[in-house]
């Protein structure tokens, strides 16, 4: 059946924590191999308001999850009940009324949920102060420990935007534009789709980068979608230069030398390969 992995993971992922821990309760589950390969989450949130230290709560959370940079379709989705009105500007942003989050979970019927499908993953977030900021605040009123505690490292597509277009708008819809994604759709702001949006965003962004690990990560597929067969790779042959090419390629040399009435910068190199 292949090669395969073994991963623990949450049997009962959306009751509530006890006590901020869920103890003994992960179970261990056997994966395909490829899940070993890199895998990032996209997250996006959306508030109440700005500031969770002066109790604004999360109402959205949205998850995009890439392996070997390729979307897997393995979302994370929730809207959340912050038992509290949302801000006048942040409703104007997101428009998700108090009357709509009513009778949606709590976030701490769905911190569990949340923690295992982001654990051991590297994050991606647009101005990641800001939503790790609003996370660490609902898991410190369960008891938890921060957010990252749980994922790898945290990288924050805004710094790296700022790096790369210093002096520009380097917003999401800014760098949609740049970037040529559409992003008609987003009349309002929404955790899932900002978050699918960055995805496309950072694919973008990064678009070269570990280029050969991806490609040697990736599972490959064939036409009709099953696994390609793997082969094994055949012998690398090196082909030396004859002593004949060896005096031609000398007298090429030579000949440059004499061309700059000294040492040509072919020489030059080839020296320095040699010492």
């Amino acid at each position: 059946m292949g090669a395969v992995i073994w991963l623990k993971h949450d049997p009962n992922p959306g009751r509530p924590l006890h006590n901020g821990r869920r103890g003994d309760t992960l179970k261990w589950r056997r994966y395909p191999l490829r899940y070993a390969a890199m895998r990032q989450i996209v997250l996006d949130t959306e508030t109440t308001g700005l500031n969770p230290r002066s109790g604004d709560r999360i109402i959205e959370v949205g998850c995009v999850e890439l392996v070997s940079r390729r979307l897997t379709g393995n979302n994370f989705h929730t809207y959340i009940n912050p038992e509290r009105d949302s801000e006048e500007g942040a409703l104007a942003v997101h428009g998700l009324t108090t009357e709509f989050l009513s009778d949606k979970p709590k976030f701490a019927d769905i911190a569990a949920a949340l923690l295992d499908y982001v654990r051991g993953a590297d994050i991606i977030i647009h101005n990641a102060s800001f939503d790790l900021a609003f996370l660490d605040a609902e898991l410190e009123r369960l008891g938890c420990p921060v957010f990252i505690s749980e994922t790898g490292p945290v990288i924050d597509t805004l710094v790296q935007a700022k790096e790369m277009h210093p002096g520009r708008r380097n917003s999401l819809d800014a760098l949609c534009d740049r970037y040529g994604i559409s992003n008609a759709h987003r009349t309002l702001h929404g955790a899932l789709l900002d978050a699918e949006l960055l995805a496309e965003v950072y694919l973008a962004m990064t678009r070269g980068q570990n280029s050969l690990t991806i490609d040697l990560m990736a599972p490959e597929m064939s036409a009709d979608g099953a696994p390609a067969i793997e082969m094994p790779l055949a012998a690398v042959i090196l082909q030396t230069a004859s002593e004949e090419e060896l005096l031609q390629h000398e007298a090429i040399l030579a000949g440059l030398d004499a061309q700059v009435k000294g040492k040509s910068v072919w020489r030059a190199a080839l020296e320095k390969l040699e010492n």
